[in-house]
């Protein structure tokens, strides 16, 4: 959070907070935008919670060349834990694959445009907001990838003891200066520390990156998830390089804010009438409704999707609209689908 925190141009005066809300707030504003940085209490995060859209993840050394300390941004995101066991250590994946909203996708590539054509200013915004801050500077520490069937020996100690000779070698870059990747990631609710399950689940799904809670933000709240890289999502943790990493993830955030329209932002927020805001035991209530005696059993006997099944919809421009908030007062929250009867059910 205090990497976020230091992004921001100026700190506005906090507001009260709901009784049973335990998060941390922040606000203030960067530019024309303002900003609030929400944080989960300590030791708690995953899914089943709000979670931040800014912040770490492992890394998956593929052909992206994904190094520590670099940058990735979410493209799709997907849950990669969520299904039910079919054998014995065989999951079957049901996790649906989440878009960033279109207004932030737009933005993406702007940015991603005008980083072809002159440097991003990652390392200058560093520089600039936390560089009298030594401790989210580069490390000094070795990038060091090892062997995805080599596990860490000793838990509490570094990898200093662990087998060079396991190390994989890495094609040199000119510099040092973090690269920016785009692509999918996988998000889950328990952290990812073995290097042949990344590689499995990584082909599988063909993500770049691990993380812990976007999936569940994105179920919510339509977001874009950047993350900076700290690990190699295997045994071979440690805390050296997250400070960092949590800083160019931040300085990315900032960079991409600068691009996306004010006006446009803030008439999002401006157009939302209150009468259709939802508290939380509204919402679980008119979930509750849903629910009948068979749900469990209906459930287990539904066949898994055929590859890229309904990304066409969640990609659709109609369906991007209806998602948009300043929208709600054309179709007040419904979302129409066209089929003949018999097809009908199918179609949905």
């Amino acid at each position: 959070m205090a990497a976020a925190r230091a992004m921001l141009d100026d700190i506005h005066e906090a507001l009260p907070t709901h009784s049973d809300d335990n998060n941390t707030y922040v606000l203030g504003n960067i530019k024309e935008h303002n900003i609030v940085i929400a944080c989960l209490p300590e030791a708690q995060y995953g899914t089943n919670s709000a979670a931040n859209m800014v912040g770490i993840g492992g890394g998956v050394p593929n052909k992206a060349d994904v190094r520590l300390g670099d940058i990735v941004v979410g493209t799709r995101v997907t849950q990669y834990d969520l299904g039910k066991t079919v054998g014995v250590g065989m999951l079957e994946r049901r996790g649906v694959p989440r878009f960033p909203h279109q207004l932030l996708g737009t933005a993406v590539s702007t940015l991603r445009s005008i980083h072809e054509l002159q440097p991003s200013r990652v390392p200058s915004i560093l520089q600039q907001k936390l560089g009298e801050r030594t401790e989210y500077s580069r490390p000094s520490l070795l990038d060091r990838l090892f062997e995805a069937t080599y596990n860490h020996k000793a838990p509490m100690a570094s990898c200093d003891k662990c087998d060079q000779s396991k190390l994989v070698q890495q094609r040199r870059r000119i510099s040092n200066d973090t690269v920016i990747h785009y692509g999918a990631i996988a998000s889950g609710n328990q952290v990812m520390k073995c290097g042949i399950t990344r590689d499995n689940v990584a082909q599988e799904l063909d993500v770049i990156c691990f993380e812990m809670e976007t999936a569940g933000l994105m179920d919510i709240l339509p977001c874009l998830p950047i993350r900076g890289i700290c690990d190699y999502s295997d045994s071979h943790k440690s805390k050296e390089w997250q400070r960092y990493a949590a800083a160019t993830a931040a300085v990315y955030a900032r960079e991409l804010l600068e691009e996306l329209p004010v006006a446009e932002a803030h008439l999002r927020v401006a157009r939302m009438p209150s009468s259709y805001q939802c508290s939380h035991e509204h919402r679980q209530r008119l979930l509750d409704s849903l629910r009948f005696e068979q749900i469990d059993s209906r459930k287990s006997t539904i066949k898994t999707a055929h590859s890229k099944t309904c990304r066409w919809l969640i990609s659709h421009p109609s369906y991007q609209a209806w998602l948009d908030p300043g929208e709600i007062t054309q179709h007040h929250e419904f979302c129409g689908s066209v089929a003949s009867p018999e097809l009908a059910n199918r179609q949905l």
